[in-house]
């Protein structure tokens, strides 16, 4: 199954030397799983009326459970292989998640993969080994075993104590742990080298998470220094009044926030990609201020949502925040927009993952807008396609005669990847050869198509908002819920790749001709600071109680935290470099995010892994504590 992993999904041109260390470390978890089925079988294979040899019973038994565990067994790596293919990440807890919206969940999954050749191709391989352990059975039975109670003790001895060695999988004080699988220096690596059943089960401990109220105490001080302000004499609390800065649009402009579906910025025009996919896209970031080191905390759509809104990273392990019913109340800033008229746009459902919860209990007066609300037809498990809900929207938009904040949440760029008939006259395919797909970003034409149908859809809108009268006085903002994991090293260094920053990283526009002068900005940032900026911007006196900041104010700090919940690791980007920990072993690591030379074992760099260390801390904790109290003001 390893090797099959390493030959369907090797994108880093890794070879087979290359990853020895991953492989027998893999040998190993795989050692420890058998083993615990096997010493299970030892024990009590030993009763004699459960005993698989001497016993009818006691071999109907465990036929009957090698049975039921070879077919668990290729189910669960055939849902791992598909869960790689889809997130580039081992099957871990999180996928639990996705029980909860298990309508939408399985409607993606039969539109994405080929379920009835997976399933018959699972029960087939199940019927062929099952054979094969009766066929075996009925060999071993016909030996004749002699031996005396004392030299059968002793090999009961041996075989539970090599059994047991497997398990606990190493001569050391400390057991053999899924998070040694990332000192391999590469995620890819990481995941080689784990299982499913040990990723799966590992990650499960940090189903609940809470904060420490003493750790954010004593780390305040470190948030208010990065985000300039002086924490009053309550350390726990973190809200401040933000008054209109200077160089801000007094014309009381309109805010239409674009959350675009898995927009990868490796994988897009503005940062060199010869595939050119977003052509369009690229023109409005020369005419609009561009961030183009943006990052998302972690990855994931609802996440990605909900750090937009409230501007605090969703550091819940694994479920998502906004299934958490203890942190559904929270403030955004978006409700100190007054007389502002408030619209949320998407073209599916909102029940994903309780996020119709986290928009309708916290943004006043909200106009949502789903699937049933719009004329044009439903394409897939996501609802009607991104270039109808940006023009529906649009219809709705240029009917009001008040202000309005409207947030349009895209989905095209998703597997399935469809793209509908009635645009293929005017949107066309492209082919490209399979190898610069690969050295590019993506894994099909059929992907590549999608991301360039999202730069069709925003060049749509774009022409039908020009027409509008609403458009001269509004400012639109385009940021990607979150990246996709893939092999970047044609286009940046060796890190965004092996530390998976791909999946975080995403472009971040903020596009208001007339309002706002170009630039393209390279101060590190993050979906957290999208509000706080869109108020800086907008003139208005705001309150914020989280992790956000305007990033076009003078005194910013320019850093990013990013959090990576199936792999507990916490970091934070800034300056040349990311920082990140492991929670369990707190093992750090910091690497360069501007070329491939080492990062050098000195006093300097020490001092470095420090500072960013206990930033990481801060962010860390204070976020924990931020999503149980940034409450709404009462009303």
């Amino acid at each position: 199954m390893r090797l099959g992993l390493f030959v369907l999904s090797n994108q880093q041109s890794y070879g087979l030397g290359q990853l020895g260390g991953s492989f027998f470390l893999g040998l190993r978890y795989d050692l420890r799983m058998i083993s615990i089925l096997l010493v299970t079988m030892l024990i009590l294979g030993s009763i004699p009326p459960l005993h698989p040899f001497s016993s009818k019973r006691g071999k109907k038994i465990w036929m009957t459970i090698l049975g039921i565990a070879t077919l668990v067994a290729l189910f669960i790596f055939s849902v791992d292989f598909a869960h790689y293919a889809y997130l580039e990440q081992r099957l871990n807890a999180s996928v639990l998640n996705y029980l909860e919206d298990a309508k939408i969940s399985m409607g993606m999954v039969w539109q994405s993969y080929p379920i009835i050749r997976m399933v018959l191709g699972v029960l087939l391989v199940a019927a062929l080994l099952i054979w094969l352990f009766n066929r075996t059975h009925k060999v071993v039975s016909k030996q004749t075993f002699t031996g005396t109670k004392r030299s059968r003790i002793l090999s009961f001895i041996i075989c539970f104590l090599i059994g047991g060695f497997f398990i606990f999988g190493r001569f050391n004080q400390y057991p053999l742990r899924w998070s040694d699988a990332f000192a391999q220096g590469s995620d890819y690596k990481a995941y080689l080298a784990l299982n499913p059943f040990e990723s799966f089960f590992s990650t499960l401990k940090f189903r609940h998470s809470t904060y420490d109220e003493k750790k954010v105490k004593e780390t305040a001080p470190v948030i208010g220094s990065n985000l300039h302000f002086t924490p009053t004499e309550n350390p726990l609390n973190f809200t401040r009044t933000v008054a209109p800065r200077a160089g801000a649009v007094t014309s009381k402009p309109n805010i239409v926030l674009v959350i675009c579906e898995s927009f990868s910025a490796y994988k897009s025009s503005m940062f060199g990609n010869p595939l050119n996919t977003t052509p369009f896209f690229d023109s409005l970031c020369q005419q609009g201020i561009f961030f183009d080191r943006c990052f998302t905390p972690t990855y994931g759509t609802a996440r990605g949502v909900w750090a937009t809104i409230t501007g605090t990273p969703d550091v819940e392990m694994p479920k998502t925040a906004s299934r958490n019913p203890a942190a559904v109340d929270q403030h955004t800033i978006i409700n100190n927009f007054n007389g502002y008229e408030k619209f949320y746009f998407l073209g599916g459902s909102t029940s994903w993952a309780n996020i119709r919860g986290v928009l309708t209990n916290n943004i006043d007066s909200l106009h949502l807008y789903e699937q049933e609300d719009y004329k044009a037809k439903k394409i897939d498990v996501w609802g009607i396609s991104d270039k109808n809900l940006f023009l529906e929207a649009n219809k709705v938009l240029a009917q009001q005669e008040k202000p309005f904040f409207a947030i349009v949440q895209t989905a095209d760029n998703h597997r399935p990847y469809t793209i509908p008939e009635e645009d293929l006259t005017e949107f066309k395919k492209v082919q490209a050869p399979a190898d610069s797909l690969a050295r590019y970003g993506f894994e099909s034409s059929d992907e590549m198509n999608a991301f360039r149908y999202t730069d069709f859809g925003y060049r749509k809108f774009m022409e039908a908002a020009r027409k509008e009268k609403y458009f001269n006085n509004t400012i639109f903002v385009f940021i990607g819920d979150h990246g996709i994991p893939g092999n970047a090293d044609a286009l940046f260094p060796h890190s965004w790749t092996a530390q998976r920053l791909t999946t975080m990283h995403v472009p971040l526009l903020f596009y208001a001709p007339g309002l706002l002068a170009p630039q393209r900005v390279h101060t590190i940032s993050s979906q957290v600071d999208v509000l706080p900026t869109i108020a800086g911007l907008s003139n208005i006196t705001y309150r914020n109680g989280t992790l956000g900041k305007d990033l076009l104010d003078s005194a910013t700090t320019g850093f990013a935290f990013v959090f990576d919940p199936d792999n507990s690791m916490t970091g934070v980007v800034k300056g040349n470099y990311l920082y990140r920990k492991q929670l369990v072993t707190k093992k750090e690591e910091l690497v360069s995010i501007i070329n491939n030379d080492p990062v050098p074992n000195d006093a300097a760099h020490a001092a470095i892994i420090h500072e960013m260390g206990v930033l990481t801390d801060a962010l860390y904790e204070t976020a924990k504590f931020m999503l149980l109290n940034n409450k709404k003001a009462t009303r």
